[in-house]
């Protein structure tokens, strides 16, 4: 009698679609095939690689550009202009960031990711121009400001994504930019200042020769034409519903139908988010400030505890770290989320990065081939585990909160880590300077010093994905 009046369990609701919804399109696509989206992940990497270039790209003129431009008084003023050119793109992002999101919310990704790609055109190629000073920076940050690429990047791989395959979508995204901000670097020492570098093919009068760091700029912008190109055939994945009284819900595959039933929460009360984005932006900190110590401790002298390295020995070692990146998205990462899942992914990888970083000053014992073999080996396991980290952590913030603020919530990250990146490159150099007038010291001295503290960093971020301070999205429940 009692079972004969229970209620039954209420069934599943329904999935409602609309026909000419973009965003409807992609949900069914994702429903109905169980394959990988090669097609849209192929875009999302080389846009992203290519929004990346220019990030780094100036760092191997910067010195010489400054030079050009006859803005420093002194030589040891050199370092102080080209500090504050260095900065301009991660200001201009910084302040920009949640605007493009918040636009990339509204009007969709699409827009957003094209006039982003264009205004790298644009701006690189002016930049590459620069005969001032004042044109340098205004550039550089105009670039920065207008490039509001990276939030809606990071939502876009998620939404085109099934459930099991958003790890492979995240690190596409993550891999690709790593790649970028290697081979940056590359393409600027490479090709600034052509008609010094390559007297044979470039003249002095001809155009490159007026202009010595225009044909980087120009090389990078025409990579983005033909990434903007491509773009064309990128298919929206905002869910927009005209004539309905609620503009932008229903439907996504995997956790938007309970979000779009309920009221969007604050980002800023919304801790899941909020706790994942300071502990990607520590990451973030560890990361930078580690690229720019590894740069500084491998070509500084062994009589200061470095490598004396060359900057070709150091380009090479960060080449092959790079090329690593990519093997590892392939074959390695979407299985080690699978296997181990997110939050303990990420747990495993900056618990293992203690351990490298505490091996590198003894690196200095070894020569030769043994030295080779194991910074080659310590670099790409280091590169490995800093991009499983940074995707974990950007995993948690995109599934903290709905399709409808992805763009924003991923614009805060964007802001707070680039404030945190621009902090990092002169917190590491004067950390760097000081450690090196230590030699001698009793506690851990020289170099020791700076590998411990990085060392504090990256524990500081280990403890961070552990409770009371990290919440776990619903979606991890």
């Amino acid at each position: 009698m009692d079972e004969a009046s229970s209620p039954a369990p209420a069934p599943a609701p329904a999935k409602t679609y609309y026909d000419g919804c973009r965003g409807c399109a992609i949900e069914r696509r994702k429903e109905s095939s169980t394959g990988i989206p090669y097609r849209e992940l192929s875009f999302v990497g080389i846009t992203t690689f290519v929004s990346s270039l220019p990030i780094t790209s100036l760092f191997p003129f910067l010195y010489f550009m400054i030079q050009d431009l006859r803005v420093a008084k002194r030589e040891e003023d050199i370092g102080f202009y080209a500090g504050f050119l260095g900065a301009s793109y991660m200001v201009g992002r910084g302040f920009a960031s949640i605007f493009w999101g918040m636009v990339a919310d509204r009007i969709g990704r699409k827009p957003v990711i094209l006039f982003s790609i264009l205004s790298t055109i644009v701006f690189n190629t002016l930049f590459g121009l620069s005969v001032k000073y004042w044109m340098a920076i205004t550039t550089r940050l105009l670039l920065g400001a207008l490039n509001g690429f990276l939030a809606p990047i990071k939502a876009y791989c998620i939404e085109v994504c099934r459930d099991d395959q958003q790890a492979l979508g995240m690190s596409t995204v993550n891999t690709a930019w790593g790649l970028g901000l290697i081979i940056g670097p590359a393409i600027g020492g490479y090709l600034a200042q052509p008609a010094k570098q390559y007297p044979n093919i470039f003249h002095e009068k001809s155009i490159f020769g007026r202009f010595p760091y225009l044909l980087p700029c120009l090389c990078i912008s025409i990579l983005a034409i033909l990434a903007l190109i491509s773009c064309m055939w990128l298919p929206e994945t905002l869910h927009k519903h005209t004539n309905l009284e609620m503009a932008v819900d229903t439907a996504e595959a995997s956790t938007t139908q309970e979000h779009t039933e309920s009221p969007k929460k604050s980002l800023l009360r919304n801790w899941p988010l909020m706790s994942s984005i300071i502990t990607y932006c520590v990451f973030s900190l560890h990361d930078t400030a580690y690229s720019e110590i590894f740069s500084l401790w491998t070509v500084s002298d062994r009589k200061y505890g470095g490598l004396s390295f060359s900057s070709k020995d150091v380009g090479q070692v960060l080449t092959v770290a790079g090329a690593t990146l990519l093997l590892y998205q392939i074959f390695v990462y979407r299985w080690l989320d699978k296997t181990l899942g997110t939050i303990n992914s990420t747990r495993f990888a900056s618990a293992l990065s203690i351990p490298i970083i505490a091996a590198y000053p003894f690196l200095t014992h070894l020569s030769g081939v043994r030295l080779g073999v194991a910074l080659y080996i310590a670099a790409m396991i280091k590169s490995s585990l800093a991009i499983t980290r940074v995707s974990g952590t950007s995993l948690l913030q995109s599934n903290a909160v709905p399709q409808g603020q992805r763009g924003a919530a991923n614009g805060i990250a964007t802001t707070l880590m680039s404030l945190f990146k621009s902090a990092a490159p002169a917190g590491a150099g004067i950390i760097f300077s000081w450690a090196q007038r230590r030699q001698h010291a009793s506690f851990f001295p020289g170099d020791q010093m700076v590998f411990l503290l990085l060392n504090l960093t990256e524990v500081l971020g280990l403890l961070l994905t552990f409770k009371p301070f990290l919440a776990v999205p619903e979606h991890y429940k």
